[in-house]
């Protein structure tokens, strides 16, 4: 016959902590910008002037990288009786460029808020 040994019982352990250095704050790895505007002109003004920005404080800049146009057609009639087959088309067409700033520091974050950028211009900041 086998005989059993006491088991013994498993009391947990406290475990012992480890001194932990304070955390710095963690870098975005990168800002994505999308500058969309109606005039392709005041668009690359606007986008020169973001580059110009991130180059100044030295942060690695990729793009201005165009994206396709998108283009909005309408069709409305010339008369509402008569000549009902004379009409006349009219289309907007909205400029795109995407900016990648990576690993950008706290003042390239700072000096792109404080960017007055003319009126039409219409930026989207997304930080992957």
């Amino acid at each position: 016959m086998a005989t059993k040994e006491p088991t013994k019982e498993k009391t947990p352990r406290k475990s012992a902590k480890k001194a932990t250095a304070p955390k710095q704050e963690e870098s975005i790895g990168k800002l994505r910008i999308r500058v969309r505007a109606y005039e392709h002109k005041i668009l690359d003004a606007s986008v020169r002037q973001i580059m110009d920005t991130a180059l100044r404080y030295e942060a690695t800049v990729v793009g201005p990288v165009p994206l396709p146009t998108e283009i909005k057609k309408y069709t409305v009639n010339r008369s509402s009786f008569v000549f009902k087959d004379a009409r006349e088309q009219f289309e907007m067409r909205i400029y795109k460029r995407l900016i990648d700033i990576i690993n950008p520091s706290g003042k390239v974050i700072e000096a792109l808020t404080n960017l007055s950028l003319p009126s039409g211009v219409n930026i989207d900041v997304k930080m992957m």
